[in-house]
């Protein structure tokens, strides 16, 4: 057992993160029956946790949580009347071989940062292949929720407040780095499975590199603002407490500095879940109204034409981006990932749709810059 301590300072902001997080070497395995995996999650808790090491077994309930497709989610309390003041806490286990997708030290670095600056789960400890951190209270959103106008003022809010974070570290947009890296990966896969691999086959990996490079030289120039960006802002990483009134962004394992157009276009994109169905893409009218809502939540009708058009094309350009990172990142998943998940399915689903909008995308941001 050993304190691990995270110390980062920005030298913008000259705030210092300094925190000490219990490790251990334990490991949780997804594969095991209910009752071993949730054995093996008490240990975890009782390992890291300083106040649950004399906890009896018995008195540790644990239950899946609803997540999304490269975790599991386990919520752990202590039932008993003399643990009163021992709170549950949220369980994440990583998904096999995650760190082919995910920077586990970068992510690590900026949760201990991200969680005292008041967003998401406190993080408590670390284990082999996961993470122990507080529960919160609340009820994560579907697609169709999230898309009504009271929670999309509030997601608005929130992610704004999030892309105003000085986080310590690299200013340097990753999304190039992670896409080129995913595409790295992704084109030496093979599966044993015949149908799939006869489907990964028809994959061009070529024609996705130059459709990268592609986008990449126009958001050169697009100059869209460098943020903080969660990077996953799908229906199931945002918790609503209805009592509280309160809308919190959870899961911030892709979170780095990245384009502020991408974060919000992976947001309209994610409106579709995981079934694709694009009819459900926010149309112009709610676009705006996020836009207004995401720049001046106080008076919303602040906002001009003009900047509604460059919020407008920015964001819309760069869901092609959000398209290849997800369709690059399900093809590694479908390797790797033992969630019961039609990936390689999902990789067709999210490459067709970039080639659909491919021709319009380019040239609403092309004309767009040609004006300028």
């Amino acid at each position: 057992m050993t304190d691990k301590v995270y110390v980062e300072k920005s030298r913008e902001s000259g705030v210092s993160s300094n925190m000490a997080v219990r490790t251990c070497s334990l490991s949780v395995d997804t594969r095991l029956p209910e009752s071993a995996l949730h054995s093996q999650v008490r240990g975890v808790c009782k390992a890291l946790l300083r106040k649950w090491a004399e906890v009896d077994d018995s008195k540790i309930s644990v239950s899946k949580v609803t997540g999304g497709i490269s975790n599991m989610m386990l919520k752990a309390e202590v039932d008993s009347e003399n643990e009163k003041d021992l709170q549950p806490v949220t369980v994440r286990v990583f998904g096999p071989d995650s760190d082919a997708v995910i920077d586990r030290d970068r992510e690590l670095q900026a949760i201990t940062y991200i969680s005292s600056a008041g967003f998401g789960a406190k993080l408590l400890g670390v284990f082999g292949n996961g993470m122990v951190q507080s529960f919160l209270v609340g009820e994560t959103l579907d697609h169709l929720e999230m898309a009504k106008p009271e929670m999309a003022k509030l997601i608005a809010m929130e992610v704004r407040r999030l892309h105003e974070l000085e986080v310590p570290g690299s200013k340097e947009p990753q999304l190039w780095h992670d896409l080129y890296k995913f595409i790295d990966r992704a084109s030496g896969v093979s599966f044993e499975d015949s149908k799939k691999q006869k489907a990964y086959e028809t994959i061009s990996f070529d024609n996705i590199r130059a459709g990268v490079d592609e986008i990449k030289a126009i958001s050169d120039r697009l100059k869209s603002p460098i943020v903080f960006a969660h990077n996953d802002l799908l229906c199931g990483n945002f918790m609503y407490n209805e009592d509280e009134g309160k809308m919190q962004i959870i899961d911030y394992e892709h979170s780095t500095y990245g384009y502020r157009g991408h974060d919000i276009a992976n947001y309209f994109n994610e409106h579709a879940g995981f079934d694709c169905d694009y009819s459900l893409y926010p149309d112009k009218e709610k676009q705006y109204y996020f836009f207004r809502n995401y720049l001046y939540p106080d008076n919303p009708q602040m906002m001009t034409d003009a900047q509604l058009e460059d919020f407008y094309v920015e964001c819309n350009f760069y869901t092609l981006s959000s398209h290849l990172y997800w369709a690059i990142w399900a093809i590694v998943q479908a390797k790797i990932s033992s969630i019961d998940f039609d990936y390689l399915g999902y990789y067709f689903q999210r490459f067709a749709e970039y080639k659909r909008r491919k021709d319009e995308m380019i040239s609403l941001a092309l004309d767009y810059l040609n004006k300028k």
